[in-house]
């Protein structure tokens, strides 16, 4: 038994390992077990590179390898001049680089253009990065203190009064509006027979309201006036409005059972607005103003498709709640507004903003041609965003909100700590979809005669002095590269935010 014992043998060490066969690993086993697998793969193979032979090859060539570079006209991008086959001309893009990025922009006050993207970028750059700290100011910042600079930027213009006089105005224009109807209606029913009484009464009834209206309304325009009265009447304005403002915070914040903190943020806010208005001189007549007509190339680009996505999310946010709403008016309505501007092409709505959104607007009142087709592409964006949403609504279970009611939530703490954050973040992929098909189509803002990126291309090639056969095609090589560039960087970046938002379901 010793004997057999002791003639074992136990091994101490491994067996090394042996290395796999040359096929299966390396470059060689990457083509034999994904390219060349199978009959089927071996087809597609070839046919994917015969693809990339056809496409790639002659763009490379095009944009690359045959281009001229340099030149001051047209000769310099001509087969005859040149002695060879010509591709891309880049001298063209260089000539109208600059229209390119500020349209028709006074070249003196393209400054602004460039300060306005530098504020941009410096704001928006932290809120993409998420180790950065004080996203709530920096929040704050980009969605509402950057677009009212950035107006004053680019439009230029002063302020002639402030939330005071803004208000009385619009009210007083509304009712005016109101009184003139009523009047309207009085004269129709002096001269129709059938149902002019009646529309004599209502008529009546109409004017009556206005003058009640107008009475209530005495107060705010005698502060107004008093206001425009005095010698600056903006800072006049600005404290009045931030004296109302902050002692109506106070008391419906709770008085001093809530602390004084909420009324010094209020103050604070209206301080940083006055640091502004002192800077660019909006009391004294501000910057010149340049008309929106002017405006052109990426600056209109960047313009609606940044205010038309960032404007649709809280209109679609409300709309998806108000579909699942249990109020029928609410719901109808909301059901309405989403089919309606989901039924006509975005081309109808940019005509419609444009022409008809005036007639709805009190007398003398008007909305500058910019804003009317910011205004048609968020409702129209939103319409889209609000179903985007409510499919991530849909996705939620319903023990969340009972879980949260359970706990004694509200509706309104349930649907904004607890159901729309994981709503949005199951439609991440859709609302960048969204985004992107969004910048792409400000490229539709040409028919209302505004020249955006490609409305400025196609405005260049009427420059005879850049007419060659490889002008167009170069142009739009160049726009298609722009477009690639913010498209692809939105898609990988929601990308990251997907992947770091659904941490938890991964494997």
């Amino acid at each position: 038994m010793s004997d057999i014992t002791s003639s074992n043998f136990v091994r101490q060490d491994l067996v090394p390992e042996r290395p796999a066969p040359v096929k299966t690993t390396g470059f060689i086993g990457f083509l034999r077990t994904r390219l060349f697998n199978s009959p089927t793969n071996i087809l597609i193979t070839i046919v994917s590179l015969l693809l990339l032979w056809v496409v790639v090859v002659p763009a490379v060539k095009f944009a690359l390898i045959d281009a001229v570079w340099f030149g001051k006209d047209r000769t310099a991008c001509l087969a005859e001049n040149v002695g060879r086959p010509v591709g891309a001309c880049w001298p063209f893009v260089q000539a109208k680089f600059y229209q390119f990025i500020y349209g028709f922009y006074p070249e003196p006050e393209r400054w602004r253009v460039n300060l306005t993207f530098l504020l941009s970028a410096i704001l928006l750059v932290p809120l993409l990065i998420p180790r950065l700290p004080a996203k709530g100011p920096n929040a704050l910042l980009f969605f509402v203190a950057l677009p009212v600079v950035a107006f004053f930027l680019l439009r230029g213009g002063g302020l002639g009064g402030f939330g005071v006089s803004w208000t009385a105005g619009l009210l007083s224009g509304f009712n005016d509006s109101i009184g003139d109807g009523g009047r309207k209606l009085v004269a129709a029913g002096e001269t129709t027979a059938i149902i002019g009484p009646l529309l004599w009464v209502l008529g009546k009834l109409i004017v009556l309201l206005s003058t009640l209206i107008g009475w209530l309304l005495l107060p705010l325009t005698w502060l107004r006036d008093q206001i425009q009265a005095f010698g600056r009447p903006v800072w006049a304005d600005l404290g009045a409005t931030a004296v109302i403002v902050s002692a109506l915070l106070f008391w419906l914040g709770g008085g001093l059972r809530s602390g004084w903190r909420p009324l010094i943020t209020c103050l604070a806010i209206f301080v940083g607005i006055g640091l502004v208005i002192a800077v660019m001189g909006l009391d004294s007549g501000g910057l010149p103003e340049v008309d929106t007509r002017l405006w052109g190339g990426l600056l209109v680009t960047l313009v609606v498709s940044v205010v038309g996505i960032v404007a649709s999310m809280p209109v679609g946010i409300a709309l998806a709640l108000g579909r699942r709403s249990t109020i029928p008016l609410i719901r109808i309505f909301s059901i309405a507004f989403i089919e309606f501007w989901r039924g006509v092409p975005l081309i109808t709505v940019l005509f419609f903003a444009t022409y008809m959104l005036p007639l709805f607007v009190p007398t003398g009142f008007t909305i500058d041609g910019l804003m009317r087709a910011l205004i048609g592409i968020a409702l129209f964006a939103g319409a889209y965003q609000a179903e985007v949403i409510r499919g991530g609504l849909a996705a939620i279970p319903r023990g969340q909100g009972e879980a949260a009611s359970a706990l004694g939530l509200s509706w309104g703490k349930t649907t904004a700590l607890i159901v729309m954050p994981q709503a949005l973040r199951h439609v991440i992929p859709g609302l960048v979809n969204s985004f992107i098909a969004l910048f792409k189509d400000t490229s539709l803002v040409s028919i209302v005669a505004l020249f955006d990126l490609l409305g400025s291309l196609r405005a260049s090639f009427s420059d005879p002095v850049w007419s060659t056969p490889t002008t167009l095609f170069t142009g739009f090589a160049f726009v298609g590269i722009i477009y690639f560039v913010f498209c692809f960087g939105m898609s990988r970046y929601s990308l990251f935010v997907e992947n770091r938002l659904n941490a938890h379901h991964r494997n």
